[in-house]
Parts: C-alpha cells; structure tokens; sequence
C-alpha cells in the first residue's frame, strides 16, 4: 500500500517545474502525459520489435547478408536506438529539473572526456578501435551520439537497483555499490555482443569473448563516476516513487536485454548471455513483467485474437 504522506505523481510534477511560468508547467505536463499514452500504446513493439528486429539486422551486416546501404546503417543505428531508449526518457521526464540536467550534463561531459582518452591512450579500458561508425564521429575518433549508448545503461542500472533494493537503497552504502555492480554487469552483456559483430574490436583480443579484463575496470571507473552524478542528480524517494508508479520506465532495459542477449546467443557467448539471464530474473523481481502484463502490452489484433 503507498505511503498516504508520500508525494503524488502530480505534486512530483509540479516540484520539478517549480519556480517557471504556470503556463509553461500546464504545458510541460500535458506534452509528459501525451507522451505517455504514446509509450503505453507501443510497448511491445518498441520493448520487444524494435530490438528483435535490431539484433536481426546488425547479425546480418555482421556476416556480409545485408547489401551495403542497409549493413551498419548509422541513421537505422541511431533511429532505433532512440525509439528503444524512449520509455526511459519519457519516464524520467517529470523527474527532470535543473538540478537533474546540471549532473546529467557533468556525466555526457565524462563520458566524452573518458572515451576520447581510451581511444587515443588505450586508458583505462585497454587498447581498443572503433569497427564501423556509429553515426557522426566527434574528432573523428568516438561517436558524437556517445551519450545516447552510455547514459542510459548507467540510468537503468541505478533504477532497477532502486527497485530491487528497496528500502534498503536508503543507504548510500548499498545503494551505491550495488548500482556500480549493475552498471558493470550490463557491460558482461554488452560488450562480448558488441565485438561480436564488429562494433568495436580489442587489440590484442581479451579473453572473455574478445574482451580483455582492462576493459571491466574501466568500466568500474566510469560506472563509478557516472553513478556517483546520477545519485546526485535525483531525489531518491521521489525517483523510487516514480519508478514504482512508471510501468515502462524500465522497457529500455528489456529491450537491452532481448538485443545484447539475442546477439550473444547467436555467437555462442553463454557466459555473457548468462548474464543477461540473471537481468531478466532482475526484471521479473520488479513485479511489473509477467504473462499478464505481457498480454496487455501486445498490440491490441493480438489481443484479440487471444480472447477469441
């Protein structure tokens, strides 16, 4: 049962446009909750096509199946990303003030800081090369959409631990620690699939499916750093009240896990996909991902179809 003294999702609105035009703030939330009818209405495909469809069409340019103008696409790249990325940017919206956009601006202001250096240094990653572009390149070295990768995996990380801990994620000190864990267990995911299929490529290769151990204590770093701005960012209780009420926020960490996953699979990667499995026990211990909820998220022909 909720807390009759916690904050409403509309108090919640309301504090994070404090201090603006009233007008703008109606506006704000109108646009938020036309966005979220959007999402709900497009749940399955976008938590469940569009990654399927990905791991599809990225396995083919991979193996030389797909004629040049569609193998390694960058805008299909870029285009289906942001569609997957959608329900965590449309969730966290009535969360996002001007305190969230400093420290989220200081974790993009990182995240280019610290690929450049692993580019040009081999620091603190190991020595590594981008395969194919994904999309415009910043210097010509990493992706100028760099953020759009890296952001949201820290963001998933730190919400579902948020839900899996409960109240104990009102400890820093296993909130934290928890949250960096996550955040490098989504690269045990990411990046076997990753050099699988040509995105990048470890020189010399490492032994995890090509992946050198350098590779996971610089994401212990990164994902240290990028957790401690995301902590920083959002007011716990309010951020935990969101994702508990936000039935999707979390679909972009399904969709991570039917694309990565898949692809791991294919290669032969059990390790890796293993642990996309224990992602997936994550997921169903939120409560919010079952057959029933399945059912209700399938186009509505579907369900039809199914109460014939």
């Amino acid at each position: 049962m909720a807390d009759p003294g916690a904050p409403t999702d509309a108090d919640i609105d309301s504090d994070a446009v404090a201090g603006s035009d009233p007008g703008a703030d109606e506006r704000r939330v109108a646009l938020e909750r036309r966005l979220e009818a959007l999402i709900r209405e497009n749940r399955f495909t976008i938590a469940v096509v569009f990654p399927v469809v990905g791991a599809v069409t990225l396995v083919a340019s991979a193996e030389g199946l797909l004629p040049r103008p569609l193998a390694y696409n960058p805008l299909l790249i870029l285009f289906g990303t942001l569609v997957m990325r959608s329900p965590l940017v449309v969730g966290l919206l009535p969360r996002v003030d001007r305190r969230a956009l400093a420290y989220l601006g200081l974790v993009t202001a990182y995240t280019y800081a610290i690929e450049l250096v692993g580019v040009r240094t081999g620091w603190p990653y190991g020595a590594f090369e981008y395969g194919i572009q994904l999309g415009p390149m910043l210097f010509g070295e990493i992706p100028l959409a760099l953020p759009l990768f890296f952001l949201p995996l820290v963001l998933n990380a730190f919400l579902l631990t948020l839900l899996i801990l409960e109240g104990w994620s009102a400890r820093p000190l296993v909130r934290i620690p928890t949250a960096i864990a996550v955040v490098v267990a989504v690269d045990l995911v990411l990046d076997p699939a990753a050099v699988a299929i040509g995105f990048w490529a470890y020189v010399p290769p490492g032994s995890y499916y090509g992946v050198p151990a350098s590779n996971y204590v610089g994401w212990l770093l990164s994902g240290t750093v990028a957790v401690l701005l995301v902590d920083r960012a959002f007011d716990r209780a309010a951020l935990l009240e969101r994702v508990r009420t936000c039935e999707f926020v979390l679909d972009d960490l399904v969709s991570f896990v039917v694309l990565w996953g898949a692809i791991n699979v294919l290669y032969g990667n059990w390790l890796a996909a293993g642990v996309a499995g224990l992602f997936c026990l994550g997921l169903f211990r939120t409560e919010r991902y079952d057959r029933e909820l399945l059912l209700t998220a399938l186009p509505a022909s579907v369900g039809r179809n199914r109460d014939s």
